[in-house]
């Protein structure tokens, strides 16, 4: 396993982050085809043991219980100053005017719920996990900045927003004096490229760490287009965020991958891992199967020809924020 730096930080991770969306209590949070305690233990377990250190996750997150799952996976191999531990917050989390968004009063009780939740005292990356229109972003990055500052958060970080929201947010807390998003989360797989546009660009232009979720587009490149999954089939959201015209590129992740001899997880997380502006793609694992064939991507080098051949079938999407 690789170890890099998180943008212009001194804060290593590794080449592969492990998504902690994929457990939890399926009555807390509505998804059920997560995996319960046990399954992600072994998971988690597997990962580390691969020289995995990088967990993410978000206090969303089956509300509260894949923060959970996930602390009691860690704590019981791992050390924590082994572990480079991220999650987030905006989401609902409970009823009422504070139960979510990027307000003072929301961020400061939604740390602590958190770390309660995580079984630490700090996150070495805290991240919004989107842009809160009703919250001036003054006051959430001051807000945030008091997190750091209370030793509650190592850095910083943001999800999934508009470029020009991510660059106002580092430019009030640059005058401001406050604590910077060292890190950017968004959603990138051959599917979804609409970031290359404008937020990529920024990130490489501004040292910032790209982090992606979904680089496999919730599994959709990693197998035949007429194929689907229990969580394709629960999963409102994932028949949404993919159109026909998607087809042509995932039968070409087939041709390449039964050409290479590999699968079609591992061509198409290739892709995404030969990207110049990509840190660590964020890799979410319910079978071990999962978890190999992100670990094999890493030792898979495309050629020019095949990278081209990936992204020459693009549709381009409707910006999704």
């Amino acid at each position: 396993m690789d170890y890099v730096n998180l943008g212009n930080t001194g804060l290593k991770i590794s080449r592969l982050v492990l998504g902690c969306m994929s457990w939890g209590d399926p009555a807390r949070g509505g998804a059920q085809w997560v995996l319960g305690e046990k399954e992600s233990q072994k998971l988690i377990g597997q990962a580390l043991e691969a020289g995995i250190t990088t967990f993410d996750t978000a206090n969303v997150y089956n509300l509260g219980s894949s923060e959970e799952y996930t602390a009691k996976a860690l704590w019981a191999v791992a050390d924590r100053a082994d572990v480079v531990l991220a999650t987030k917050v905006y989401h609902r989390m409970r009823p009422g005017p504070y139960g979510a968004g990027l307000s003072r009063k929301a961020i400061l009780h939604e740390i602590d719920e958190s770390l309660r939740r995580l079984g630490t005292d700090y996150v070495d990356l805290y991240q919004i996990h989107r842009w809160d229109p009703e919250t001036p972003i003054e006051e959430t990055m001051e807000a945030l900045h008091d997190v750091v500052r209370a030793g509650k958060a190592r850095y910083l970080g943001a999800s999934t927003m508009h470029a020009w929201q991510f660059a106002k947010a580092q430019h009030v807390a640059e005058v401001n004096g406050w604590t910077k998003f060292v890190s950017m989360q968004p959603q990138y797989n051959l599917l979804y490229r609409e970031e290359e546009r404008e937020m990529l660009p920024l990130c490489a232009d501004q040292g910032i760490g790209v982090i992606p979720w979904s680089p496999l587009a919730r599994g959709r490149v990693a197998r035949p287009w007429e194929e689907t999954t229990e969580r394709q089939e629960k999963d409102a959201r994932a028949t949404s965020l993919y159109v026909e015209g998607d087809r042509a590129v995932v039968d070409k992740v087939g041709e390449i991958a039964e050409r290479r001899g590999v699968s079609r997880a591992e061509v198409a997380l290739a892709w995404v891992l030969a990207s110049p502006v990509v840190t660590a793609p964020i890799v979410g694992v319910t079978k071990e199967q999962h978890l190999t064939d992100a670990l094999a991507a890493l030792e898979l080098e495309l050629t020019p020809e095949e990278y081209d051949e990936l992204s020459a079938g693009y549709v381009p999407h409707e910006f999704r924020i």
